[in-house]
């Protein structure tokens, strides 16, 4: 069997080299690899970070799959799945089986991912000081990035009983060159999972620049408080949910779109932090936008497989412009936010930050950075909504709904305020992903969630 299939994680760095540099096709996977003579120079560590980069990509994770199988998991109806993959029907209709590809994969790319992150942070004495810290920065940001999807994916949320009991996924913090018993690892704790998310992604926000030289895509400054934001959001750590949103706010280094539709166009000044595509990689499983493949007609080369329903469309407001961001064809309706096959895919944005600041103030009675009224009014009149004269946590989590649809948070936004998804209660063991069972199989130390 092959080991990287087997255990989950990336064996050695070889793989890496092989996807992310052309002249090293020739270097042939293998169970055991020296690391310290894979990543010999600041040049192979570099090439490493582009291949953790390439891995965020895939399509199972911020290339859109973690973004669908969010929303699909907590959905009510907003939306019907009308595609032909059993699996992601699974999803949408909560019957999710052990043997779930699309769960699978989630689990098996993040940690192929995060291994190579960790190959870079092992390997940061290879690298000069000018590059040092950044390179550490980015490294870490997907780490503690992908470590948060995972942990919400498959672990209780953090307000569902005792964290540091809930078992979250195993934290794996070193290369895995040799896969042997060692690499058997138990689940740690949710609260495990949490901490070392909020220590990576603390340690990239003091290491990041405010932007980076080779452009959009890349981790920065802004990119790793807003990732802090939502995961002190998840915990109900409102001040420092707030204080991280209103840091990228302040920075002004991000500005909102001017108009609804150009917040999802490739040059967009709001996008935090976003996955670049190309009309190179488009074609590529790592490179596709997937939220396009799903999301879209044929008209747009999509499948059109996740059709949007009168439920949801009804709440927007007459003048609101996101109530008319739509396509109909043959009656069937499809969000107009992914259309472009090679636009760039979402992952956080400045519209959000606002909402958190406001949701966080509101709940703390605090105006710090701007009254709860006033940044909920911000993104209503770029919408071209009706000003609201006063502001209840239902509105603002109403505005998340309305503002954020379809890109990921809906599941988590259900979990953190103990809401439902129809009549199943947020901490229902239906809406948390089974372990793979080929995880289960091939490391005995793991616990299956309740319910499998």
């Amino acid at each position: 069997m092959n080991i990287v299939k087997k255990y989950g994680f990336l064996i050695g760095v070889s793989a890496l080299l092989v996807t992310a540099c052309n002249s090293r096709l020739e270097v042939q996977p293998t169970q055991q690899i020296d690391a310290s003579q894979a990543l010999a120079s600041e040049q192979d560590v570099r090439i490493t970070l582009t291949g953790a980069y390439d891995g965020l990509s895939d399509v199972n994770l911020y290339g859109g799959g973690i973004q669908y199988m969010a929303e699909l998991l907590g959905d009510n109806r907003d939306v019907i799945f009308g595609g032909t993959f059993a699996t992601l029907d699974e999803i949408w209709r909560k019957t999710v089986s052990t043997t779930n590809l699309d769960a699978r994969d989630l689990w098996l790319d993040g940690y192929n991912t995060i291994n190579r992150t960790n190959n870079v942070l092992a390997a940061l004495d290879k690298v000069g000081t000018a590059n040092r810290g950044s390179y550490e920065g980015q490294a870490r940001f997907i780490r503690g990035a992908l470590y948060f999807e995972l942990v919400k994916a498959f672990g209780k949320s953090f307000n569902d009983g005792t964290p540091a009991q809930n078992p979250g996924v195993p934290l794996v913090l070193t290369p895995t060159g040799t896969v042997g018993d060692a690499d058997s690892r138990p689940r740690n704790t949710v609260a495990e999972v949490y901490a070392q998310v909020l220590d990576d992604l603390t340690k990239a926000e003091q290491l990041l620049p405010a932007t980076q030289a080779n452009g959009f895509g890349f981790a920065t400054k802004g990119a790793a408080q807003a990732m802090l934001a939502r995961v002190y959001l998840q915990q109900q750590n409102f001040a420092a949910a707030r204080d991280a949103a209103n840091r990228v706010i302040t920075s002004g280094t991000f500005t909102l779109a001017p108009t609804y539709a150009a917040v999802f166009t490739d040059n967009s000044p709001e996008m935090i932090f976003k996955i670049v595509i190309t009309d190179q990689e488009g074609a590529n499983p790592g490179g596709t936008n997937a939220l396009n493949t799903y999301y879209a007609p044929a008209r747009f080369q999509g499948r059109g497989d996740i059709r949007v329903q009168p439920k949801y469309r009804q709440l927007f407001g007459a003048t609101d412009v996101r109530g008319q961001f739509f396509t109909t064809i043959n009656n069937l309706v499809y969000t107009n936010k992914f259309n472009d096959r090679f636009g760039d895919v979402p992952v956080v944005r400045l519209a959000e930050m606002y909402l958190v600041r406001a949701e966080a103030n509101l709940r703390l009675n605090a105006t710090t950075g701007a009254a709860p009224l006033a940044d909920v009014n911000a993104i209503r009149a770029r919408a071209g909504a009706a000003p609201l004269t006063a502001v209840t946590l239902a509105d603002v989590l109403l505005e998340r709904r309305l503002e954020l649809g379809f890109e990921g948070q809906q599941l988590a936004d259900i979990k953190r305020t103990a809401g439902t998804v129809g009549t199943i209660a947020y901490n229902a063991n239906n809406l948390v992903l089974p372990i793979p069972q080929r995880e289960i199989d091939t490391n005995k130390k793991l616990v299956q969630n309740p319910g499998y």
